[in-house]
């Protein structure tokens, strides 16, 4: 087993790093166990509980067992304290195991410093430290500092260190990514059956102001921290009353009060049986009253307040949280914060929440004939439009797109970059080079030295669509046709980078309309089609079918999808249509 270290002096904040580092780790398809050292005459037992009785009574061991857990408590008596390398035997194997503490063991370890602990750095004296997580800047120090709030960043030094980086493709861990590999070219449902199956969340967990958590991915459950609404209030401008009080039939007269309840300023004092106050929308229900009549349905007259008792008991009011109870699960992790989940989390008094790191997706091109936009006239050169759309539609998606360049046809650069790019980024898409023509170096070399899952689909545009790893780095191949590289990222690549990101699966959804078009399909491929909505609302598709036409995504405000079998389309039969908005854009 991997063995990496948490180091620090008292109140560092070792566990909230150790307790961070776990989910991070866990969230990548790693398994992880911990080992926690302490100095104090700590003890995992209490008094009363019966664990504590059987050991007082002299059990040599006690072990407790559940369907949740179990535990070995032994008893040491005049033993010395195992030492860690006897700790670590007792654990069932893992990927990685994180030892909060033993600072005098040789195992590799990570020092946490904090500002104004008032006492010096552990690493100058001990070079089993590795690098020091801290919270302000130190100079001259002979290992890398890493910023204390970057879980990612310190999460990614010591999986470098330990080599699981590297080694994930070769066990379960890769399972983030490692569909089955289907015969022949795959249906689009099988294909993308196949990559949902088989994926699940590689990005860790950090915690932001909620004004920073749009387009962000829960991490965790956000609970209500207090009801909504957070007490009982009025839904309209009118007189709070006890129901009990009025008359059975006929015209109630109220005694009414003087002052009122307003929101923010609800009314101090009891209103008693009888009566009946002003109050506002949004406002407090006063003590004593229970049901709001509206303003327009009643009337003051020398003091009181006169209208048709037909109110019903609660009326014009709403319950405390009879929106979100406080305690209640309001969004369950995983959720994709939009402004109306923002709006939610505010109400219920969340200022910040835990949200998944933003997924790193690299992007790169490839081609000898691939050149920077407007850098040549040469009409050899093709103007690389597939990275800065693909780029667009990571960043659409709240991803983190990075930039990875371009490589000419050389199979050498290709996996000195794809090497580069297992160690900076959590998923790769690549344009060009998928197909198996004797230049398309990245489905050869993925074949050859990486890991091939899945090649061609049964689709147009995109057919040789390939889906693979590289030292366990999920890697989307995508055609170098720009069309055939947009329809096939909005297919396969958009829900499976929400998933890697720690989100759900995203289905498009898309609607019947009539066509304003005709055609003769032949069974094979699943077609989509670039299509705008006429003013009747009829699908009316590219004037020309060709994936090289770019021209055609501008224009188009969706997607119609035609099915495998063969059939004639005439005008007016029903199609399928995507709205662009229904892929995120």
């Amino acid at each position: 087993m991997r063995i990496y270290g948490v180091i620090g002096w008292k109140n560092a904040g070792k566990t909230s790093l150790m307790e961070r580092l776990v989910t991070d780790v866990r969230a990548r398809g790693f398994t992880v166990s911990t080992v926690k050292h302490t100095h104090h005459r700590f003890d995992l037992d209490r008094p009363g509980k019966d664990s504590y009785r059987h050991r007082a009574a002299g059990a040599r061991e006690v072990l407790l067992a559940s369907h949740q857990r179990w535990a070995l408590l032994h008893e040491l008596g005049d033993e010395a304290e195992p030492p860690l390398t006897e700790v670590l035997a007792k654990l069932a194997p893992v990927d990685l195991v994180l030892v909060e503490g033993y600072k005098r063991d040789s195992h590799p370890k990570v020092e946490v410093f904090r500002e104004g602990e008032g006492r010096s750095l552990i690493q100058p004296e001990d070079p089993t430290v590795r690098a020091v997580a801290t919270d302000q800047p130190i100079e001259g120090l002979p290992v890398p500092t890493l910023d204390l709030d970057d879980t990612r960043a310190i999460a990614d030094f010591i999986l470098a260190e330990t080599g699981l980086r590297r080694t994930a493709e070769e066990g379960p861990s890769a399972a983030c990514f490692d569909p089955p590999q289907l015969q022949g070219m795959a249906s689009v449902d099988e294909a993308q059956a196949a990559l949902r199956g088989a994926l699940s969340a590689v990005t860790g967990q950090e915690t932001v102001a909620l004004g920073e958590a749009a387009a962000r991915i829960l991490a965790a459950d956000a609970v209500a921290l207090r009801a909504n609404p957070p007490g009982t209030n009025s839904a309209m401008d009118g007189f709070a009353f006890a129901h009990a009080s009025l008359p059975a039939t006929g015209e109630a007269a109220l005694t009414l009060l003087d002052g009122r309840s307003a929101a923010g300023a609800p009314y101090p004092g009891q209103v008693p049986p009888g009566h009946a106050v002003k109050i506002l929308t949004g406002a407090l229900m006063p003590e004593g009253t229970d049901s709001v009549v509206m303003q327009e349905r009643a009337r003051a007259e020398n003091g009181l307040l006169h209208f048709d008792s037909a109110v019903a008991p609660g009326s014009n009011t709403r319950a405390k949280g009879e929106d979100v109870a406080e305690g209640a699960v309001a969004l369950a992790a995983g959720t994709l914060l939009g402004p109306g989940e923002v709006g939610l989390l505010a109400v219920l008094g969340l200022g910040e929440v835990a949200v998944r790191s933003r997924l790193r997706v690299g992007v790169l091109s490839t081609g000898d004939e691939l050149a920077a936009p407007g850098s040549t006239r040469d009409p050899a050169r093709t103007y690389d439009a597939n990275r800065p759309m693909l780029l667009a539609l990571a960043a659409r998606w709240g991803h983190k797109a990075i930039d990875l360049g371009h490589v000419p046809d050389d199979r050498d650069t290709l996996r000195t970059t794809l090497d580069k790019a297992a160690a900076a980024v959590d998923v790769l898409i690549t344009s060009g080079g998928a197909s198996a023509g004797e230049e398309d170096h990245v489905s050869a070399l993925l074949g050859s030295e990486g890991r091939v899952t899945q090649w061609r689909v049964a689709l147009k545009p995109g057919k040789p669509l390939l889906l693979g790893q590289w030292q366990g780095l999920p890697l989307f191949g995508l055609p170098g046709n720009p069309v055939s590289a947009f329809v096939t990222a909005l297919l396969f690549a958009r829900p499976a980078l929400s998933v890697l990101a720690g989100g759900a699966w995203l289905e498009a959804p898309g609607f019947t309309v009539p066509a304003a078009f005709a055609m003769t399909k032949r069974a094979g491929r699943r077609e989509f089609l670039r299509a705008r909505l006429t003013a009747e609302g009829r699908a009316d598709l590219f004037r020309a079918d060709s994936s090289g036409m770019i021209s055609g995504l501008a224009w188009a405000s969706g997607l119609v999808e035609i099915g495998e079998q063969a059939q004639e389309i005439a005008p007016g039969d029903p199609v399928r249509y995507y709205p662009l908005g229904s892929f995120g854009l």
